[in-house]
């Protein structure tokens, strides 16, 4: 690949064959240092994360680090949002991490990371949530949450099918309804300037506007998309020997998009996996005999989910569910084990390989080259990395310094201030402190 403003190091390329990847003892990893808080956090991330692979392999393995460029800093350089050369060196290098990007507002990418993910198809969001000792919490037992969330990353709302209020395109959508599905349209309680007038006069108001202002919005869900997620947070569970795959969704209301993946779900249970029906289905399990076996497949609705995973943690290991579901728990779970500013996460393409992997915090502008604020999100999420590239003995260590900097009640603000006899510390010294526990 002939790179326009971007050279990379010297080092070799990872790459996948018959499910696997190959990983190079010296590999070149594209990174964005961020936004904001981007450069702080990231500066003490890298730091922590060279050290682990230096002191699991004693210099055999070393990361290449190649730094490409996207969200404001990018604008700033080359007056683009995205450039080519940035998604072209996830691509040709396969897996990449970066920190948190400003979404331009007023027009053009709606958001750089949807942008990204949809780019390299990575149509899996991984999120694992689990307690740190030590770190606040708003629950009572936070070391009961264990979970790990396989959220589809390219459909639902999320893929942007959407048509604003009162434009000649949501009108051309209204008028297709309307003159194609007449049932349908009655539901849509204001498609009319008659249906609009009517509701005024019914509830006494006068002088409101009439206009017909409906804002569109489609909402995909594919076969296709649904298999290949649901599929991949199985075969999670049965390599990491995990007890259960729960598949959430909102299908008592949405029977055609999410009841559909619901039933998807069930569907690669027992095609791919050999899941046979309990007491009469659908939650099934995988029978004795098979890779798996024990694990069980179930489903749960997205609102009683969000409060079972207070009042009954330990009812969820793996989930598996759509975009906008999967953003809404992995964020309420985040909370529970110390907030959004130590969670990971991960984007990937389990089929072709790549991945990037991401802090799922904001930019927090106003923290801005303070170096205070908390890299514990990066840390975590370089941790998720190390392990995907078959690296465990440096991603253990990662969770061993933080566990023991955390331990050692050396923190920054965020858990300090909850924290009783914590010692408040920068975020360049609490990378010391995790370097230091290894």
């Amino acid at each position: 690949m002939a790179y326009k403003d971007a050279k990379p190091p010297a080092g070799g390329k990872i790459s996948i064959s018959a499910g696997r990847l190959n990983v190079p003892d010296h590999p070149v990893i594209p990174f964005i240092r961020g936004d904001g808080t981007g450069p702080d956090i990231w500066a003490s991330a890298v730091r922590v994360l060279d050290a682990s692979v230096e002191k699991a392999y004693g210099g055999n393995r070393k990361i290449e680090w190649f730094e490409v460029f996207a969200g404001e800093e990018s604008f700033k350089r080359f007056n683009n949002w995205l450039p080519d050369d940035t998604v072209e060196a996830f691509r040709e290098f396969t897996v990449g991490i970066k920190g948190p990007l400003t979404t331009p507002v007023g027009g053009g990418i709606r958001s750089l990371n949807v942008a990204l993910r949809q780019m390299l198809d990575l149509y899996v969001c991984l999120r694992p949530v689990q307690w740190f000792s030590g770190v606040p919490s708003p629950v009572k037992r936070p070391e009961l949450v264990n979970m790990v969330i396989f959220r589809e990353n390219t459909e639902d709302i999320y893929a942007g099918v959407e048509f604003a209020a009162g434009t000649p395109e949501s009108q051309k959508v209204l008028d297709f309804i309307a003159k194609e599905f007449p049932k349908s349209f009655e539901k849509i309680r204001f498609g009319t300037k008659a249906k609009a007038e009517a509701f005024w006069s019914d509830v006494g108001a006068k002088g409101f506007p009439c206009d017909v202002q409906v804002g569109i919005g489609i909402k995909p869900v594919s076969y296709s998309g649904s298999v290949r997620l649901i599929h991949s947070a199985i075969a999670y569970a049965v390599r990491n020997k995990r007890k259960s795959v729960t598949i959430v969704h909102k299908g008592n209301i949405m029977k055609f998009t999410e009841g559909a993946f619901r039933d998807w779900g069930y569907r690669v249970a027992k095609e791919f996996f050999g899941a046979v029906e309990i007491d009469g289905g659908p939650w099934c399990k995988i029978p004795e005999g098979k890779p798996g076996a024990g694990i069980v497949i179930k489903d749960s609705i997205a609102d009683i989910t969000l409060q079972q995973v207070l009042t009954r943690p330990t009812d969820f290991d793996v989930i598996a569910t759509l975009n906008l579901n999967g953003d809404y728990l992995s964020d309420a779970l985040a909370a529970q084990v110390g907030g959004i500013g130590i969670a990971p996460g991960g984007n990937i393409n389990y089929i072709t390989g790549h991945a990037i992997f991401e802090a799922t915090h904001g930019t927090a502008p106003k923290y801005a080259n303070k170096d205070v604020v908390n890299p514990g999100s990066v840390v975590l999420s370089g941790e998720m990395m190390l392990r995907y590239l078959g690296w465990n003995e440096a991603a253990d260590l990662v969770l061993k310094g933080l566990n023991g900097a955390i331990g050692a009640k050396r923190v920054t603000y965020d858990f300090a201030r909850q924290m009783e006899g914590a010692t408040e510390i920068k975020c360049s010294a609490f990378g010391d402190a995790v370097i230091a526990h290894m």
